[in-house]
This record gives C-alpha cells, structure tokens and sequence, in this order.
C-alpha cells in the first residue's frame, strides 16, 4: 500500500510517495495550506490536524520543538510531517473566514435575545 493523503475539509486526495510531506501533497493537488517560511518550520502557519498518526513518520525534535505540546492534540507541521501511509489531515479554518463566521454567530445571538 503506498502513501495517500486526504484532505479535509476539501475532500481532495493523493497518492504520494513515501516521505512526502504533507505540505507538499497539498501543493500537487492544488489544496491551500498557508505558510510564510517555505516550508523551513519557522512559521508555524501550516499547522494541521491529523487524528491517526500512524500514517506519518516519526516527529523530529524541530517539529516536536515548535510544537511545545499541540502534538498531543493531534497537531503536525505541514511542511515537516512525513507521509508513509494514508493519513487524513484536517486543515484550521482559514482566519479570515474564522472571524467573519464567528462575528456572524454573535449578531445571530443577539438577534435572538
């Protein structure tokens, strides 16, 4: 079995080779993940959540460093997490969208009062 991602909430999906990154699968099948570094883990903006790490190689100290933690709530670094197996990576709202939906949701509520 090779290796696959898929992401969610896109619902896209690609077979990669074994130690792909995830950030880089995301790029071959056109799905955003926001990063400013280039993939260097400095950024820390391609964070994304797997529930099944399994389908990942080990973290390197880099990764586990900038992480300081989130691994335990299933966080990986896009642009440092390997991929060699079938992995489904949640991708974070984007903060934009995030905002707007979250201002959204107050005028709802104070609409409903």
């Amino acid at each position: 079995m090779g290796a696959r991602v898929t992401f969610v909430p896109d619902g896209k999906s690609i077979e990669v080779r074994p130690g792909t990154t995830i950030l880089d699968a995301s790029r071959k099948v056109r799905v955003q993940i926001r990063t400013r570094c280039g993939g260097k883990a400095a950024c820390l903006m391609c964070k994304v959540r797997v529930a099944d790490p399994a389908g990942l190689a080990p973290m390197n100290q880099n990764e586990r460093l900038k992480l300081g933690g989130l691994e335990e709530q299933g966080y990986r670094l896009a642009c440092q997490a390997k991929v060699v197996g079938h992995v489904i990576a949640e991708l974070p709202e984007d903060p934009l969208k995030a905002a707007v939906r979250k201002q959204l949701e107050r005028q709802q509520e104070e609409e409903g009062i």
